[in-house]
């Protein structure tokens, strides 16, 4: 399968020499005497610093009033109690992979990473301070390496930590958000918000990396492949250390192990398929919630990339 790379130079991307030296031009502020992991796991994803443009206040519609989206696209769903529910389209994460965002008075970075499809929101509050985060154009383990304009620390987005800087070992805080179509969103929340299309050139609700979870190897990695024969671009639910495969989700529908339940239901289209997102095949959708019926904080992400950031870590196979 082809990978199309229209964004923004992404089909040049060659890793770069792992040699801090050569990354302080572009990071005079970034103290690359803290480092939490071997320089030669980083990699340019092709992108310099902020070429993949964040976005910071961004605007809202009422649900109602939203009419470019496809009924099986996928959103990001934030709601907080006492808070107006809103929709992050992923057709705007793919070309900006991180929103900063206040939601109530809570200050978070929604946050997308294509290459491992992981789609997390964090609370952007760190030791007392409001952090704003922007994308590094670096990778690690083929998932995005963000970074605070603040202090220029390099965080790894599918583990929330930080690995390089003067943040090294803080830990972000994960809040319960999920990916859902956006039919699910508008029919649950009715007079709920959704992020509006961003003023920026760019072809929103096209995917530019086609047939990219068909692949057979994931883009700009070299780990290891997952045990027991999973396909490395089969979606798994993560939940904490433990993983649980789509493939399994979708076959028995509902699942209750580990004090979570996880359900599953069809109709959210694949970001990664084909270039039409809201044409992408069915992967369907997932909720996760403890024994009170809360949501609980989870990751939908690629397999290979559960194994690359929690080696040890379970599969929940069924077996």
């Amino acid at each position: 399968m082809r990978l199309i790379t229209i964004v923004l130079a992404l089909c040049a991307a060659i890793p770069a020499a792992a040699n801090p030296d050569r990354w302080r031009g572009e990071w005079p502020n970034t103290d690359f005497t803290r480092t939490a992991v071997a320089f030669d796991e980083i990699m340019s994803g092709g992108p310099p610093r902020d070429g993949i443009p964040a976005i910071d206040d961004p605007e809202f519609i009422p649900v109602s009033e939203e009419t470019r989206l496809r009924p099986t696209e996928p959103v990001i769903a934030v709601e907080f109690d006492g808070v107006a529910p809103r929709a992050y389209p992923i057709r705007y994460l793919t070309w900006h992979e991180i929103v900063n965002d206040v939601v109530g008075d809570i200050p978070v970075a929604v946050t997308f990473c294509p290459l491992c499809n992981s789609a997390i929101t964090f609370d952007r509050r760190v030791g007392g301070d409001v952090l704003t985060f922007g994308v590094s154009g670096k990778l690690r383990h083929s998932d995005m390496i963000m970074f605070d304009r603040e202090t220029e620390s390099w965080w790894q987005q599918a583990i929330g930590e930080g690995i390089v800087g003067a943040h090294m070992g803080s830990e972000l805080t994960t809040l319960p958000t999920w990916m859902e179509s956006w039919e699910d969103f508008q029919a649950r929340n009715p007079e709920g918000l959704v992020m509006d299309e961003p003023d920026a050139p760019r072809p929103y609700g096209q995917n530019p990396y086609v047939r990219y979870d068909s692949s057979v190897q994931p883009f700009l990695y070299n780990g290891e492949m997952p045990p027991h024969d999973i396909p490395p671009l089969v979606r798994v639910v993560r939940v904490g250390d433990r993983a649980w495969p789509m493939t399994r989700l979708a076959a028995e529908g509902e699942i209750s192990e580990a004090g979570v339940t996880i359900s599953w239901t069809a109709g959210q289209s694949s970001a990664l398929d084909t270039r039409d997102i809201g044409e992408g095949r069915d992967v369907g959708n997932i909720r996760v919630r403890d024994g009170q019926g809360r949501d609980v904080v989870h990751d939908l992400m690629f397999a290979f990339a559960f194994h690359a950031f929690w080696p040890e870590g379970e599969w929940m196979l069924g077996e």
